[in-house]
């Protein structure tokens, strides 16, 4: 099932917890499969993330994620490239703090496309929470991750201070986060998290997937 509209998208948006980013091969996968497995477990949204591949890379690689998506009712973010969002299909764009500044990147996407974007303090979790423009944001990375090399941890306080208010848009722990580590950011009060590594290199997709959504979740019952 496709997401056209503004409104489908969001409703979407904040009923997710479980978000996967890969790149254009689902880490060496056959990609149209490991999406599928990683969907049916419950992850919500996919992210084509993949900072070495050109323009035709993630052309060729975004009818596979927008295929999946569609075939769970889940979102599919590119990430970084608000000017390739239509030309991919994607229900929106992932940016960071050093990154097209968010402004510009509404204006690039349009109003009915999703913007989120990655903060790394308490100062940029509120700043991002009060920008209509945002319409989710990333907190972490809560540990060392490869996948951001040189950005330190951040340890759970950022995720105890993104917990402790009520927020305005959805929220989404992120960085080491796998099954041995999101019982303490639940714990903390992430009820939704972003996994990279814990889906790619699992061997069974979408148990991995189903195990990390329950863990969330629960910390929706106990809220």
């Amino acid at each position: 099932m496709s997401l056209t509209t503004g409104t489908e998208r969001r409703a979407r948006l904040a009923a997710a917890h479980l978000y996967l980013v890969c790149d254009a091969t689902g880490d060496g996968r056959d990609l149209a499969a490991f999406l599928d497995a990683a969907l049916r477990g419950g992850a919500d949204l996919v992210q084509l993330r993949d900072k070495d591949g050109d323009d035709a890379t993630i052309l060729r690689a975004a009818p596979v994620f927008r295929a999946a998506a569609d075939a769970h009712g889940a979102l599919f973010i590119l990430n970084d490239r608000p000017d390739l969002v239509a030309a991919t299909g994607a229900d929106g764009v992932h940016v960071g703090q050093d990154d097209l500044p968010v402004a510009q990147t509404r204006a690039a996407v349009g109003p009915d496309r999703i913007v989120g974007l990655s903060t790394h303090t308490p100062a940029q979790v509120d700043a991002a929470d009060a920008r209509d423009e945002v319409d989710y944001f990333a907190v972490g990375p809560v540990h060392a991750t490869p996948t951001k090399p040189g950005r330190p941890a951040v340890g759970i306080e950022l995720i105890e201070h993104a917990a402790r208010t009520p927020r305005r848009a959805p929220w989404f722990a992120i960085g080491g986060i796998d099954a041995s580590t999101v019982g303490p950011v639940a714990a903390a009060g992430a009820t939704r998290a972003v996994v990279v590594r814990a889906l790619t290199a699992a061997a069974d997709p979408e148990a991995s997937a189903r195990a990390l959504r329950a863990t969330l979740e629960a910390r929706v019952g106990a809220a």
